[in-house]
């Protein structure tokens, strides 16, 4: 993902923009697209066909404002897509606060293993998620993974759902022992459960995609519509058709590309979520939150009393 200010150097994000692989399809479509129109403008010159190259302009502005409409719908579409991801995402981040934060206050001070437990399997989950979404998850990713472990896992096809799974019998497991009180668990509970409704929506967003038919017919428009355009233009602009052409392909194609880039949000695109950083600040904000009590560091209660 691309990381810019907001209200900086106008210039500087727009250099950023280029840095894009989307834009660079873009730029390479807009070139191919100029030297069609180039090549059309300089047969009607040479051959003087303008007579069979006139095509009312009104045709193209009539055209256009439907091409616009599923444009925004197309644009709209994809955002949503991205934004709700997003916030499944930052859902995740707060609840697996919330769990490091019931883990370490719902469980003897002296338990330091289901503190240990928690931090790694917490961290690995969403290590295995920014990986799932992609192109699967990596083992070679997840932290603090013994040779065993790493096989046991080998044999799961979706490590994600295995972590929270474990994770689960843990909590079971202490409730049945007494470890943690009926209110304590059931607090825990939902705030596990989170975590695979946060898993379910992700998985929806990745594998139901804009309708084929729908992503084909839009492409066929805005290409039909640029190669005509050369014909009703040419009358009435002459060479200057060429980059005229050239700038009404770039807004259209952009629309279309930079829609179809973000409708995934969870690969490697320079607009995708930074899932995988996001995954990374979760590992930090769990552990530290839950090995605060594996530290010989002096005790609230302590300081306290030195001070008063």
């Amino acid at each position: 993902m691309i990381n810019y200010h907001t209200n900086g150097d106008w210039f500087g994000d727009i250099r950023h923009l280029f840095t894009s692989y989307t834009m660079t399809k873009i730029v390479r479509a807009t070139i191919l697209m100029g030297i069609y129109t180039l090549a059309m403008a300089a047969a009607v010159e040479h051959f003087e066909i303008m007579s069979l190259m006139s095509i009312d302009p009104t045709f193209f502005s009539l055209i256009g404002v439907v091409l616009s409409i599923f444009l925004v719908f197309r644009t709209n579409t994809a955002y949503d897509r991205w934004w709700e991801a997003r916030k499944q995402w930052g859902a995740l981040v707060n609840n697996c606060r919330n769990m490091a934060i019931y883990v370490d206050s719902m469980w003897p001070e002296n338990d330091q293993g289901i503190r240990r437990f928690m931090a790694k399997h917490i961290s690995n989950f969403c290590l295995a998620l920014a990986e799932h979404l992609r192109d699967g998850a990596k083992l070679d990713k997840l932290i603090y993974m013994h040779e065993e472990e790493h096989a046991y896992y080998e044999t799961k096809n979706h490590i994600p759902n295995f972590i929270a799974l474990r994770i689960f019998q843990r909590m079971a497991d202490a409730h049945r022992q007494g470890h943690i009180n009926e209110g304590d668990y059931i607090n825990i509970k939902a705030q596990h459960q989170s975590l695979l409704d946060i898993l379910g929506a992700c998985e929806r967003i990745k594998k139901t995609p804009i309708p084929f038919s729908y992503a084909v017919y839009l492409k066929l428009f805005i290409t039909a519509y640029a190669l005509l355009m050369p014909i009703g233009l040419i009358q009435v602009f002459g060479w200057l058709t060429v980059p005229l052409v050239m700038i009404i392909f770039f807004a259209l194609t952009g629309i279309e590309m930079m829609g179809q880039e973000i409708e995934d949000p969870f690969g490697l695109d320079c607009n995708d979520l930074p899932t995988g950083d996001i995954a990374h600040t979760i590992k930090r904000n769990v552990f530290e939150i839950l090995e605060d009590r594996m530290t010989d560091a002096p005790r609230e209660a302590e300081l306290y009393e030195k001070v008063f």
